[in-house]
């Protein structure tokens, strides 16, 4: 996702299947909301054995694939999250079409195999692939172009139109439901691992996955005065002035309660998604720190910029200029790469040898 606002998912970029855009009164703000509401839940050793510590945020633009390639066991037959059957006779010609979902078919090991990536799989080893999406909605003529044996979609993927031609050229097309917080890892993992057939490496990679969230969860400090912090998560992207504070259901809510913390905005009642930024809301939230993707801080002009945002500079955050800052690609993937964004939170959000809030 470009640091200029589109109002679109960080992931996917688009709008789910059937979906029109909001409008009236809010403006872009709420046009945003809703669109990141539907889109934000869907940013060790290659073994598989022992879990091993999270890589450093500096690792994060890179997928680390199975030890050993699978083999498929082809044709199968999977159910498509849109309700349909797919059969899948071949991965010769891998077609992801949301950041997730490529780094799930890459950690499998079918990384030579992809043709073609969504613009939001930023990490290096898809970067040189042609880019099958014009402004953030897929291009079904540049898919149909690269002769694909299969399509991964998710039901955020569209226009539907797009999903549809696809299919109407005879491609395999299947449809993951998204992710929407940890407890969709494994889910995600198998359901790719079954399309690709290949569900024994999806079972590995679950199961590595969960461990090292497991081994990144016991580097979490005791909290000295018995409190969790309270942590915001925001959406900002300040050329389209577009300030937003998550609630239960953007998507972070799940990482920020395996970080030790509280999501800020969903226990000061927020229900929904995302809500437009105002001091009273923020008031009421009362973040101890806030967590930002970087190109989002980056938008406002980093801390100083983001302390004028009204209401910001009158919370224990803003007082205390504490952000917790992650990649835009990696945040809400919730996937292979989830135990380093994890890791990165804690990091951030806990001083070194430190206790919690």
């Amino acid at each position: 996702m470009s640091q200029d606002f589109a109002p679109t998912s960080p992931d996917t970029g688009r709008a789910a299947f059937g979906r029109r855009p909001v409008r009236g009164r809010a403006g872009a703000a709420l046009t945003a909301a809703v669109a990141l509401a539907l889109l934000l839940t869907g940013c060790g050793g290659g073994d598989g054995s022992a879990p091993k510590a999270a890589k450093s945020s500096a690792d994060a633009d890179r997928v680390e694939p199975l030890a050993a390639a699978p083999a498929p066991k082809l044709p199968v037959t999977v159910d498509s999250a849109d309700g349909k059957k797919v059969t899948i006779g071949s991965t010769d010609r891998i077609v992801p079409l949301t950041g997730s979902l490529s780094e799930i078919v890459f950690t499998l090991g079918f990384g030579k195999q992809v043709v073609a990536r969504d613009i939001t799989a930023t990490f290096e080893q898809a970067e040189k692939l042609p880019v099958v999406t014009r402004a953030h909605d897929v291009s079904a003529e540049s898919v149909l172009s690269l002769k694909p044996t299969v399509v991964l979609a998710d039901t955020t993927t569209g226009p539907a139109e797009a999903i549809d031609q696809i299919r109407d050229a005879g491609i395999p097309l299947v449809v993951v439901e998204p992710a929407k917080g940890l407890d969709d890892v494994g889910r995600r993992i198998d359901t790719v691992a079954e399309v690709l057939g290949v569900p024994a490496a999806g079972t590995e990679l679950k199961e590595r996955t969960e461990s090292r969230i497991a081994a990144v969860q016991k580097t979490i400090p005791d909290h000295a005065d018995g409190k969790k912090p309270r942590v915001a998560f925001l959406y900002l992207r300040g050329s389209a002035s577009v300030y937003l504070l998550g609630g239960a259901e953007s998507g972070a809510s799940s990482l920020l309660e395996a970080a030790g913390a509280v999501d800020a905005g969903k226990t000061s009642g927020l229900d929904k998604d995302f809500t437009a930024i105002t001091s009273e809301a923020l008031a009421k939230a009362a973040p101890d720190a806030i967590l930002l993707m970087s190109k989002g801080l980056d938008s406002v002009g980093g801390m100083d910029g983001l302390v004028k945002i009204p209401g910001i500079a009158e919370t224990p955050a803003g007082m205390d200029r504490r952000v917790v800052s992650i990649d835009d690609g990696v945040l809400l993937n919730y996937g292979p790469r989830t135990d380093r964004v994890l890791a990165d939170i804690v990091e951030q959000l806990y001083p070194k040898g430190g206790k919690g809030q």
